[in-house]
């Protein structure tokens, strides 16, 4: 039970049988995170997409600051939306992409030629162009990620990055997610990271490329659980508690 409680999907169906019962009314607030995840024994990430879920349904109102409030009871405790409980949790996506892009950067490191460099150099301008002029598009972004993939010239690791990114895009959750963060500022912290795993890559060191690509991807983890968060307490960890591209070093 407590492996099958990790699943933040089934944690989110839990949560919306106790609101089909009726022992929340609308307008009232949830117990908190904190007391959710102590509950159930996982993290608050898992916690937090179950919310998401429910806030796309509309039975929730996430406040920032304040609280989840009931805002809608369900007719019926299976009446879930396919396309909502089938969707990828962001938390979950960007644990996916660490696994997945450490690996990448790592072997990149290893195939890149000064045209490669050059062309991530490029795109790193470009994406500091864009946050200098406002535009809240992840082009570039995706460019610099996509463009490390392909200097691995494998072109199964090509499409399966392309993939994970095309979960992000399409993802439900992860606007949802995004519609709690006020503003795009926090974006300029990526620019040092993308730097720095360019810098990795160009010196030709795999180790330091997985490292770098892997530290971004928490840098990024990290801040959106911090900027979303509806209560406001101590950020208190991670989805997974052990990092990987630790141990062994």
């Amino acid at each position: 039970m407590e492996n099958e409680l990790r699943s933040y999907k089934k944690i989110g169906l839990l949560l919306k049988e106790r609101l089909a019962t009726g022992i929340y009314h609308i307008g009232e607030r949830l117990p908190t995170e904190r007391d959710f995840a102590e509950e159930f024994g996982v993290s608050r990430t898992v916690i937090r997409e179950a919310l998401i879920m429910l806030e796309l349904e509309n039975l929730i109102d996430i406040k920032k600051g304040s609280g989840v409030y009931v805002t809608a009871l369900p007719i019926a405790a299976n009446d879930e939306k396919d396309n909502i409980f089938s969707d990828i949790g962001p938390f979950e996506l960007l644990q996916a992409r660490q696994l997945l892009e450490s690996s990448i950067a790592e072997f990149a490191a290893i195939q890149a030629t000064k045209k490669d460099i050059d062309k991530l150099k490029s795109i790193l301008n470009q994406e500091r162009k864009n946050l200098e002029q406002g535009d809240e598009d992840y082009i570039a972004d995706e460019d610099f990620h996509s463009t490390i993939a392909e200097i691995t010239q494998n072109e199964v690791l090509v499409r399966m990055q392309k993939d994970l990114w095309k979960y992000r895009t399409d993802s439900e959750m992860w606007k949802g997610l995004h519609t709690h963060i006020p503003n795009q500022s926090y974006r300029y912290l990526w620019l040092q990271d993308h730097e720095n795993i360019i810098t990795a890559i160009q010196r030709k060191d795999p180790a330091l490329a997985r490292k770098a690509m892997w530290q971004h991807l928490e840098n990024v983890k990290q801040k959106l659980f911090e900027l979303s968060d509806v209560e406001d307490p101590d950020f208190d960890g991670y989805l997974f508690s052990v990092n990987p591209i630790t141990v062994g070093i």
